[in-house]
């Protein structure tokens, strides 16, 4: 068995939790992205697969089978205390800044006294729905464990959200109560509906305290969470997890660290605990294994490197932007004792592998790991084991326990084998339930088989999944498909390029052609000539970027996906300003080429 040894070093001892100390611990390789970058060349096909059936088409993970609970009246909170008397006294939830520790013996005390006050304060019960619309908190997944203990349903929306945008999902969802902070009371007013102040409730439970205890009656095919996807090409649509899918995803994602016995670890949180890769896909797979979780309200570089070394940080989940961060300021990361990180891992976006390469430079002893999932699969399809087979290949691992996949042709329908690309379809026992109040997407999405079409272009080779980019995304140049993540991956390795965009833009004679947004590193004076020759030089020609334009800032949503809609409408909007270049005007530019800049107050 493959082991990653942990150095210890010497250091002031610090009064603060810290991992228990190992020589060595099992690496897993436990980590997600919705879109991976897309290798260019295919591996050369294998005449025998055996994960791979050719009579029915169906892919296979080659993992061990998980063992969902057999009582049917399981919830997830009782899965998460299953084995508290193994660490009740450890630290489940860490507040680095400031140092504030919830035991799990605390968090299931604190969970209980909230769901009494929830019920008989506000009388939340069974099948009720609870907004929870606040930004990072120890206290975030308490307010979660407390409402679904009851059988009421969660909903959690972006603190980042505007009154408009959060009106649309307080329409859809009708929650009876909002659990939120006290410097988003504005947003929240003007509903009409009480509102409970997550950091301040002590008053509710000391007033419910001597009332009738609660025996609420749970199953694990009872409705948990309603989590809204990005809505990146439309209106966001909420997707119905039940208490058994989200106990299937837990099992599903620490499958390997229960295969090699991976002790007790410590998390680092900093994507959104509203999106399901931050509450369910980390944190609730984390928890329920005893592990401890360091929740930051956002990332900033030095106060998460500083987490990294007072907690004994051994994992770090994260979006490609912190990732890109990490790499492009080595000097900073050189600052901070990081020697306990075992992995890094990247979700919600594609993270290139020339990025994972330099990642891994700047972190020599951690495995950078990245895996496949979605909203609708409760945010895990595949993950990487970082024990077998090659690394950073650029792709999504291999599938997770009890996750069967077809790649279907988009014209015949029609399975295909490996190395052939199609629309990713998967099947498993943490699928949604529903689209919430949408029968008709519903039934788009998910077959009568029980096939969920993933709207995503992938392939698998010899056990891998490799996932090419949204279908909708992809750029149709003069009958070539260009995948904008694979450009991505290779802008963002440029040393003075900070981050990357590229959507298509209507052309007369191709159709469209693939358009680059670029942030310059601070002090570039990178043109937009040197960041095509800088693509063209490592893709064929129909791949090769037609237009750049310099941004502040990419559009992203709170998980770190790119808005390329925004991207798109900036352009029908006119709020570019396109300059035609010629040989006179334009100096060393080159004649025909376009350069766009964008107005700061628009970026």
């Amino acid at each position: 068995m493959n082991k990653c040894v942990i150095v210890v070093s010497k250091r002031k001892e610090k009064k603060n939790f810290r991992a228990p100390k190992r020589t060595a611990i099992s690496c897993s390789s436990i980590f997600f992205i919705l879109h991976s970058s897309f290798l260019s060349t295919m591996a050369e096909p294998q005449t025998t697969l055996s994960f791979y059936n050719p009579t029915t088409g169906i892919y296979t993970s080659p993992r061990p089978p998980i063992s969902l609970p057999q009582s049917p009246s399981t919830s997830i909170v009782d899965f998460l205390f299953l084995n508290l008397p193994a660490h009740s006294d450890s630290p489940a939830l860490i507040d680095p800044h400031p140092h504030n520790i919830i035991t799990f013996s605390q968090l299931k005390q604190k969970i209980t006294e909230l769901a009494h006050a929830l019920h008989h304060t506000f009388n939340i019960s069974k099948n009720d729905v609870v907004l929870i619309f606040s930004p990072n908190s120890i206290f975030f997944p308490v307010a979660f464990f407390a409402v679904t203990s009851i059988g009421a349903i969660v909903t959690t929306a972006n603190p980042l959200y505007t009154v408009n945008e959060l009106s649309h999902q307080i329409s859809d969802s009708k929650p009876k109560l909002i659990i939120t902070v006290n410097q988003l009371y504005p947003k929240v007013n003007g509903f009409n509906l009480p509102v409970l102040d997550l950091n301040n409730y002590s008053d509710l439970i000391n007033k419910s305290r001597h009332k009738p205890l609660l025996s609420p009656s749970v199953s694990q095919n009872d409705v948990a969470v309603i989590l809204y996807s990005s809505g990146t090409t439309g209106l966001s649509k909420g997707v119905v997890l039940t208490h058994r899918s989200i106990i299937a995803t837990a099992l599903m994602v620490t499958s390997d660290q229960e295969f090699y016995g991976e002790g007790r670890s410590v998390f680092l949180i900093v994507v959104p605990l509203f999106h399901v890769m931050g509450l369910i896909t980390f944190t609730y797979s984390q928890l329920q294994r005893g592990n401890a979780m360091v929740v930051m309200v956002g990332f900033e570089l030095e106060k998460a490197l500083d987490a990294i070394e007072r907690y004994g940080v051994t994992h770090l989940y994260t979006a490609p932007p912190v990732v890109v961060a990490l790499v492009k300021q080595p000097a900073v990361v050189s600052r901070y004792d990081t020697s306990s990180l075992i992995e890094i891992g990247s979700g919600a976006a594609p993270l290139g592998k020339d990025v994972m390469d330099e990642c891994s430079k700047v972190f020599p002893q951690t495995k950078i790991l990245q895996g496949y999932g979605m909203t609708e699969t409760g945010g895990i399809i595949s993950i990487e084991n970082s024990r077998v087979g090659s690394r950073h290949s650029g792709s999504s691992g291999t599938l997770c326990p009890g996750m069967d996949s077809q790649i279907i042709h988009k014209e015949t329908l029609k399975p295909l084998p490996p190395n052939q690309l199609g629309e990713i379809w998967v099947r498993a026992p943490n699928l949604m339930k529903e689209y919430f109040h949408n029968k008709e997407a519903t039934e788009q999405t998910i077959d009568k088989q029980g096939w969920l079409h993933t709207g995503d272009l992938g392939y698998f080779d010899e056990g891998r999944i490799y996932v090419v980019d949204r279908l909708k995304e992809l750029i149709k140049y003069k009958g070539y498909q260009v995948a904008p993540a694979e450009l991505e991956g290779l802008l963002v390795s440029h040393p003075e390029i900070m981050d990357a965009a590229v959507i298509p833009y209507n052309d007369e004679e191709a159709g469209e052609i693939p358009m680059a947004y670029v942030v310059r590193k601070s002090g570039s004076s990178l043109t937009g000539v040197e960041v095509q020759d800088f693509i063209a030089k490592q893709v064929s020609p129909f791949k090769r970027i037609r237009k750049v334009a310099f941004i502040d800032i990419i559009p992203k949503s709170a998980a770190g996906k790119i808005l390329r809609r925004e991207l798109r409408q900036k352009i029908q909007s006119h709020l570019l300003f396109i300059y035609t270049c010629n040989a006179s005007a334009c100096n060393n530019n080159r004649k025909g080429v376009y350069y766009i800049s964008i107005p700061r107050s628009y970026s």
